[in-house]
C-alpha cells in the first residue's frame, strides 16, 4: 500500500501540494496526470525517498523492490543486451558468487548457487532480456552492438527494457512512450496490463491510460484527487463535476459549440464503414471530453492558407532514401520505391508502419527536404507546407523570445496580434517574452507548432508532434487539427490524435507506400500477424512448408473439411445469441439515454439551486448509462467481427467441400 498523509511539498517558491491525501492499494495500475510543472515527476521522488516531505508523512508497504526508469542514460560500451541483464543485481551477484566459488572449488557451494538463480528464473534471464528488447523495436543483430552506438532515443528505450526486466513489486514509469513508435507502443501496452505488481504511471497518451490503468491521480490546485477507472472515465466524472459550476457555463457552451461544428465535419467525411464506425464512437464522448478540459490554458486555432492548388503536391514513380558518398548511385540507402502520391486539398491521411520502414523519410521527402533518388516531386502553384518534427525543437533560437521568433515571421505583425496568438499556445502575458533557453521540452515543442500555425500552411506536415505535450495540449491540438481545413498527413503513436484527425491511413512498408484500407484495431492485428510470420520465418518453418506437397483431395481431407465446416456452424450459434442480446441492451440502454438527456434539456435544472440534488443523481445516471452503452457496443462489434469471420471461414471450407 501506498499513502500520502497530509503532505505538503515545495520546490524552491513553488508549492507543488499542500495537504495533499492519496491512498493506493496493492496491485492497482494507477495514472498520474496533470499540467507540466504540477508536481508528477516529483511525487515520484517523494516515494523513492529522494525528496522528503516538508510536511505530512508518505507510508509505503515494507519490503517492495521498486523499479524506476531513470531519464538520463550514461552512453556505455556495454553490449545493450548485458546491460539489460544488469537491472536485476541479485541474479549478477549471485552470477559472480558461482565464477567465485567455481574457481575456489567449493562444489557445495556451486549447488546452492545454481538453485539460487532456478530461484532468480536467471537461466532463462538472457532469453527474458532479448525479448524486451525485439518488443521494443530493436532487432537481433542490435543486442551485442554497444549502447554507446545508439542515439539518445533509443538509449531510452534500451533503458525501459531494462527498467522492466528488474524484478519488481512497484513499476514508477515517467512518460515511457515519448521515444516509442505505434509499434512499440501497442507492445509496451501488452507488457504492462500483464505486469502483476503495482504500476503508477505518468503518461500524456489518453488511449494508453485506458489501456493500461484502473485508476487515476489528478494532480492540480496543490492537490491529489484519486479516481476509479480508466482516463476515460475520469474525464466523464470530471465533466460531471465542471457541470455543476455555474461559473464555466458560458466557456462550456462555446466549447460544445465547437464539437458540434467538429462532429459535422467528420460525419460528413468518414468513407470507409470501419473508420466511420469507431469515428462515431468517439465523436459520442467528444462533449465530455470538451466539458473535462474546458478550463484547459490552450486553446488556438490552425488556419489555412487563403489560396490552394489542386493537387496540392505530386510523386511520381518516386524513390525516397538517403544518397550514398559516390553520387553514382552504386550505394545509395533506397527506402522506399515507386512511390506513387497525389495529394488534394482536404485530405486527411495517417500514415502506419513499422519502426524504420520510411515514415519519416517519406514526409521528409514531401517537404523537399530530402531530394528524390529519383521521379518527380511536383508542387503546387499555391502550395505552402507547414512541417512539424521533433529535430526543429533544436532549431530554435535559445536566446530569444516566443514574441521574436513570431514578429521575425511577420515583422508588420501588431504586438497585440502577436500576443494573443501566443497566448493560446500558453504563452500568456510576461510568458511571450521567455527566454527559450530556459524552456521544458514541452513549451518547446508549443512554440514550435505555434510558429507553424503563424505560417498558414494549406499542407501540414506533422512527424510526431505529440511528443512532450502534455493531455490538456494534446487535446487543444486534437481539436485544433479537428477544425483545419487544409491536408494533414500526421505520424503519431497517438492513437486519440490519429481516430479524431485524420480520414485514411496509408501504410509504409516492405519499401511501399500504400492505401491501409481498416482502421488502428486492423492494423494492431495486421502487425500481430506480420511478427507471427517473422517469428516462423526465421525458424524457417516457411521453407518448410513450401517444400512440402501438397496431399491430393483425398476421401480424408473431405472428411475434415465436413467436420470443420460442422464445427464452425456450432460456434456460430452463441456468437448470433450474444450479438442479440447485445443489441437488445443496446436499444434498452438509448431509450433510458433518451428520457435522461430529455430531463437534462430543462434549463431551469442548471439554474434552480432547489434542484441541485436531482441535478447530480441525473448526470450521475447519464454517464452510467452511456457506460453501459458503449459496453453493450463493444460487445455488439465484437460479436459481429466474430461472426462475419466465422462465416467467411464456412464459406471457404463448403468451397473447398464442394
Amino acid at each position: 500500500m501506498i499513502a500520502l498523509r497530509q503532505v505538503a511539498l515545495q520546490r524552491g517558491t513553488q508549492t507543488l501540494l499542500d495537504n495533499a491525501d492519496v491512498t493506493l492499494n496493492n496491485g492497482v495500475k494507477a495514472g498520474i496526470i496533470g499540467a507540466n510543472g504540477a508536481g508528477k515527476s516529483s511525487l515520484f521522488k517523494l516515494l523513492l525517498g529522494e525528496l522528503g516531505p516538508d510536511q505530512g508523512d508518505v507510508e509505503m508497504s515494507g519490503g517492495q523492490r521498486i523499479a524506476h526508469m531513470a531519464q538520463e542514460v550514461d552512453a556505455l560500451d556495454r553490449p545493450i543486451i548485458e546491460y539489460v541483464l544488469d537491472g536485476d543485481v541479485a541474479l549478477r551477484q549471485a552470477e559472480a558468487d558461482l565464477l567465485a566459488a567455481r574457481e575456489a572449488g567449493e562444489a557445495h557451494r556451486e549447488a546452492e548457487l545454481h538453485g539460487l538463480i532456478e530461484t532468480l528464473d536467471g537461466y532463462r534471464a538472457e532469453s527474458r532480456a532479448a525479448q524486451l528488447l525485439v518488443g521494443l523495436g530493436f532487432v537481433q543483430t542490435d543486442l551485442s552492438r554497444p549502447l554507446s552506438a545508439f542515439s539518445g532515443g533509443w538509449r531510452m528505450r534500451v533503458n525501459l527494457a531494462r527498467t522492466l526486466f528488474m524484478p519488481s513489486d512497484l513499476l514508477l514509469l515517467d512518460e515511457p512512450t515519448n521515444h516509442l513508435d505505434l509499434d512499440a507502443l501497442l507492445w509496451l501496452e501488452q507488457w504492462l496490463t500483464r505486469y502483476p505488481g503495482t504500476l503508477l504511471l505518468i503518461s500524456h497518451d489518453r488511449d494508453f491510460l485506458d489501456a493500461v490503468c484502473d485508476h487515476i491521480v489528478h494532480m492540480h490546485h496543490q492537490t491529489l484527487e484519486l479516481y476509479r477507472g480508466n482516463y476515460s472515465q475520469f474525464e466523464r466524472t470530471r465533466a460531471e463535476k465542471l457541470a455543476l459550476q455555474q461559473a464555466e457555463a458560458a466557456k462550456q457552451q462555446a466549447r460544445r459549440e465547437e464539437i458540434e461544428r467538429f462532429i459535422a465535419r467528420f460525419k460528413a467525411q468518414a468513407t470507409k464503414a470501419k473508420q466511420a464506425q469507431s469515428r462515431v464512437k468517439m465523436l459520442e464522448r467528444m462533449e465530455d471530453i470538451a466539458v473535462a478540459h474546458v478550463d484547459s490554458p490552450f486553446h488556438f486555432t490552425l488556419p489555412a492558407a487563403d489560396k490552394t492548388s489542386r493537387p496540392l503536391l505530386v510523386l511520381d514513380q518516386a524513390q525516397l532514401g538517403y544518397r550514398g558518398k559516390t553520387g553514382d548511385g552504386s550505394d545509395d540507402n533506397v527506402q522506399l520505391d515507386k512511390v506513387n502520391v497525389t495529394l488534394l486539398p482536404g485530405s486527411r491521411i495517417g500514415l502506419l508502419g513499422p519502426n524504420g520502414a520510411g515514415k519519416s523519410t517519406l514526409i521528409k521527402s514531401l517537404t523537399g527536404e530530402l531530394e528524390l533518388l529519383n521521379g518527380k516531386r511536383v508542387p503546387g502553384e499555391h502550395l505552402a507546407i507547414g512541417y512539424f518534427a521533433q529535430h526543429q525543437l533544436e532549431g530554435l533560437d535559445v536566446s530569444s523570445t516566443p514574441f521574436v521568433h513570431v514578429q521575425r515571421l511577420s515583422p508588420t505583425a501588431s504586438d497585440q496580434d502577436i500576443r494573443n496568438f501566443l497566448g493560446g499556445f500558453g504563452f500568456k502575458g510576461d510568458d511571450a517574452f521567455g527566454t527559450v533557453a530556459n524552456y521544458s521540452g514541452g513549451e518547446k515543442a508549443r512554440l514550435a507548432l505555434a510558429l507553424v500555425a503563424w505560417q498558414k500552411p494549406n499542407l501540414l506536415l506533422l512527424d510526431e508532434p505529440t511528443n512532450h505535450l502534455d493531455l490538456e495540449m494534446r487535446e487543444a491540438l486534437t481539436q485544433a487539427l479537428a477544425s483545419f481545413e487544409g491536408t494533414v498527413i500526421l505520424v503519431s503513436h497517438d492513437r486519440h490524435l490519429l481516430r479524431a484527425t485524420v480520414d485514411e491511413f496509408w501504410k509504409v512498408a516492405d519499401n511501399r507506400v500504400e492505401p491501409f484500407d481498416g482502421d488502428l484495431e486492423d492494423y494492431r492485428v495486421w502487425l500481430k500477424a506480420r511478427l507471427e510470420e517473422s517469428r516462423r520465418d526465421s525458424r524457417g518453418e516457411k521453407a518448410e512448408r513450401q517444400n512440402q506437397q501438397p496431399s491430393g483431395d483425398s476421401r480424408e481431407a473431405r472428411k475434415a473439411s465436413r467436420k470443420a465446416a460442422a464445427e464452425l456452424r456450432e460456434k456460430l450459434r452463441p456468437l448470433k445469441k450474444q450479438r442479440d442480446q447485445a443489441e437488445k441492451a443496446m436499444e434498452k440502454a438509448q431509450q433510458e439515454l433518451d428520457q435522461v438527456e430529455q430531463v437534462l434539456a430543462d434549463p431551469e435544472l442548471y439554474t434552480d439551486s432547489a434542484r441541485k440534488a436531482e441535478l447530480t443523481k441525473t448526470l450521475s445516471q447519464q454517464a452510467e448509462i452511456k457506460a453501459r452503452l458503449d459496453e453493450s457496443e463493444r460487445q455488439w462489434l465484437s460479436a459481429e467481427e466474430a461472426l462475419e469471420t466465422m462465416e467467411a471461414e464456412l464459406l471457404a471450407s463448403e468451397g473447398v467441400e464442394s
